[in-house]
């Protein structure tokens, strides 16, 4: 299978490779799993026709192309907008331009959304995609050895010390393409990718190359790599310049500045100097507890600054964190997995602050939404039911499945920087838009929307899904992807990582 992707250039080659010949593997890849050329000047992935799409809109997303959504149960998380429980929605190129029932729109391409929820796509806001290939392989890890029981086998010391220093540019982009697929199956539309990969310029491209060709929208996190290689944060201008030189694309940039880095302070003041978001990691256990009140005190927080975690951090901290308007990114399912600390859902909802949700690695964790929805709402319930039950009386309220939701996709969107055009169905943002389906086996009958996406739904009821206005995903598969050679090159990678790295692959 390897032949067929890359002809005489093997991905599980292990020679050394100078960058021209990984740049043709990692591209030979591309375009063998998505059926076109995928370089990063090229257009997006064009639409392929198969045999369950031969009714599919063609050209969708371009200009001038309209495209109607017809008759769906609309749930448009924008207040001024409402919601329909026969609605449509009426997309004139990428932008929404009409959200209501019973639309006028001639010569718009027509989408039955009969039975479906019509909403906002997910955003996932901290995914470090580069470890796609390692899916599972540290399902019952912690963190970091923190002296504690249980410790011994952890992220710090298998994925990120051993494996990920070994990753060739190749790995780094089968790893982001697939990822990305994946996340757009599941109807998340837009990822904050916190890459830690950028061992040399050439992974860089690589991450930044693979998230073009998989037509997502991407906040990617510019961040340092390790080897000696690494040239962060040095490369920014280069990559600034070819890669990001326009706002009215997918890709937009963002910079790591982690605190537990001795030079993040200086790092922190490069994005500043570029208008650049800043993205960090904050938890407690790691010797944080309290550096958020110091850097408040420097007044280095701010609306800019996005802190992953934010577990085991004081009450001060909190205050500090809701006064500088810094915003939070929580991955329950793996902060109370893998001992990060209790998520802070409600210490962030104590002092105003909303959160956003992520899904953070998918070594440990599956990286789809429902499951991220479905943990903050009972976890949430369930520490305040207990706080009731225990007697305590004037309970801070129990979260809603639309305040799940929001947390997923308006939250996600304003913690992504990405406010102004995704996040809510309101005409003149672009139409990221799920089409999810609610006459399934395990929905029907539809009784109420949000309950139904929140408590009801898993990845299987995403039918369709549009990324500014491009169809990524048809009535229940992804659009132009070659799934068995994407399968291949993952197993490939995979391979190749775990035995340079000198791991073994544990099936059981």
């Amino acid at each position: 299978m390897c032949q067929e992707l890359c002809g005489n250039d093997t991905i599980h080659d292990r020679e050394p490779a100078d960058a021209g010949s990984s740049r043709r593997r990692f591209l030979a890849v591309g375009a063998s799993v998505l059926g076109a050329a995928a370089t990063f000047s090229a257009p997006a992935p064009a639409l392929g026709r198969a045999e369950h799409d031969d009714d599919m809109p063609r050209g969708t997303g371009g200009r001038r192309r309209r495209t109607l959504l017809k008759g769906g149960a609309v749930l448009s998380m924008d207040p001024s907008v409402g919601d329909f429980a026969c609605g449509d929605v009426l997309i004139e190129g990428k932008t929404i331009v009409a959200v209501g029932p019973d639309l006028h729109a001639p010569g718009a391409e027509i989408i039955d959304a009969e039975g479906m929820i019509v909403m906002p796509g997910f955003v996932d806001t901290h995914h470090h995609q580069y470890q796609t290939a390692l899916r599972s392989y540290l399902a019952e890890g912690l963190l970091f050895d923190d002296g504690l029981p249980h410790g011994e086998k952890n992220y710090l010391d298998y994925i990120h010390s051993t494996i990920t220093p070994v990753y060739r540019p190749e790995d780094a982009y089968v790893a982001v393409l697939a990822s990305s697929l994946s996340q757009l199956d599941a109807g998340v539309t837009t990822v904050v990718d916190t890459s830690q990969v950028g061992h040399t310029p050439e992974h860089t491209d690589a991450v930044i190359e693979g998230l073009h060709a998989s037509g997502r929208r991407t906040l990617f996190v510019y961040s340092p790599g390790v080897g000696p290689g690494n040239v962060f944060p040095s490369d920014l201008q280069r990559i600034q310049g070819q890669y990001f030189s326009s706002t009215d694309q997918l890709l937009t940039l963002a910079m790591g500045g982690e605190v537990f880095d001795p030079a993040f302070r200086d790092f922190w003041a490069i994005a500043r100097q570029n208008d650049l978001p800043i993205v960090t990691h904050l938890v407690g256990g790691l010797g944080q507890a309290t550096l958020i009140e110091q850097l408040a005190g420097e007044g280095l927080l701010g609306p800019d600054v996005e802190l992953i975690h934010a577990t085991g951090v004081s009450a001060a901290s909190w205050q500090a964190i809701a006064d500088s308007g810094a915003n939070v990114s929580i991955a329950a399912p793996i902060e109370m997995t893998m001992r990060h600390g209790m998520p802070p859902l409600q210490a962030a909802l104590d002092v105003g602050v909303q959160p956003a949700l992520s899904t953070d690695v998918e070594c440990t964790m599956t990286a789809d939404f429902f499951t991220q929805m479905r943990t903050v709402f009972t976890l949430q319930r369930a520490l305040i039911n207990e706080r009731a039950l225990a007697g305590e009386t004037g309970l801070p309220g129990l979260v809603t499945c639309r305040d799940v939701i929001r947390f997923a996709t308006v939250e996600g969107a304003r913690v992504a920087h990405l406010s102004h055009k995704i996040g809510s169905l309101t005409p003149g943002k672009e139409a990221d838009i799920i089409l999810l389906r609610a006459d399934a086996i395990n929905v029907a009958p539809l009784n109420n929307v949000p309950g139904a996406v929140v408590t009801l739904m898993d990845r299987s009821n995403v039918d369709t899904v549009l990324v500014a206005g491009r169809i990524r995903k048809w009535r229940g598969r992804l659009v132009d992807v070659h799934l068995r050679q994407l399968r291949a090159a993952l197993e490939a990678s995979r391979d190749y990582l775990l035995a340079e790295a000198g791991v073994e692959r544990e099936l059981f």
